[in-house]
């Protein structure tokens, strides 16, 4: 299970560091992913790690300006989010699947989400 927190509320152009801590990862499990859902609208794939060779991928949209890291001493994955845009706002969660290619379908271990409004 994920614990996801660093929600808060900002002004546009502000940050935010996401974190997720895990209690342990799931053997053979290597993808860990930020989600975000936004009101009215579908959960959508934002960035995801490779615990096996640490690559990342990144939603078109956040890229340049969303950095996702992993500390495994704390099993803890972060997501520093500079830039931050009015349609950044949303709960965001993460989880994890085999590999960060998986489908969304294939991600478990969600938490309960933190939130992020952007707003002037």
């Amino acid at each position: 299970q994920f614990v996801e927190s660093g929600g808060d509320t900002v002004q546009p152009g502000g940050s935010l560091r996401l974190s997720c801590a895990a209690s342990g990862f799931i053997r053979g499990y290597y993808g860990i992913g930020w989600f975000r859902q936004a009101p009215g609208k579908e959960r959508e794939a934002v960035s995801c790690i490779s615990l096996s060779d640490g690559s990342t991928h990144y939603l078109d949209s956040v890229k340049g300006r969303f950095t996702i890291s992993r500390d495994n001493a704390r099993n803890t994955v972060s997501l520093q989010m500079n830039s931050l845009k009015l349609e950044d706002t949303a709960v965001y969660y993460c989880a994890t699947a085999p590999g960060c290619a998986n489908s969304l379908s294939s991600f478990r271990s969600w938490g309960q989400g933190t939130r992020v409004t952007v707003s002037s």
